[in-house]
C-alpha cells in the first residue's frame, strides 16, 4: 500500500511541475519571447496542453471570468498540495500500520 502511495505522491509532484511549465510557456508565448510558429515550442505547448487542460477546463467553467487574469492553474495546484498533505498526514501513516 505504501509503494502505491509513494508513487501517487510522485505522479502529483510531476504533474505540479506540468502546470508551472505551462503557465510560464503561456507567459513567454503571450510575451513573444518564444514563436508559436517553431515546431519545437509548437510540439511542447501540445504536449503540456494535452496534460493539463481536462482539469484545467472544467475549473475555469466554475470560476467567474476575471478577464485576462486565469487563476484555473493556482486553483488545481491547491486542490493537489491539498491532496497530497491528506495523502501524507492520514493515508500513509493509516498504511504503515497494516
Amino acid at each position: 500500500m505504501r509503494a502505491i502511495l509513494d508513487l501517487v505522491l510522485l505522479v502529483l509532484n510531476l504533474y505540479t511541475w506540468v502546470i508551472i511549465a505551462s503557465a510560464v510557456l503561456s507567459w513567454l508565448l503571450a510575451f513573444n519571447v518564444v514563436n508559436y510558429n517553431n515546431p519545437v515550442v509548437r510540439s511542447i505547448w501540445s504536449t503540456i496542453q494535452a496534460l493539463t487542460e481536462p482539469l484545467l477546463r472544467p475549473i475555469r467553467n466554475r470560476l467567474p471570468s476575471m478577464g485576462a487574469i486565469d487563476i484555473s492553474p493556482i486553483v488545481l495546484l491547491l486542490a493537489i498540495f491539498f491532496l497530497e498533505r491528506v495523502i501524507a498526514y492520514y493515508l500513509y501513516p493509516a498504511a504503515m500500520n497494516l
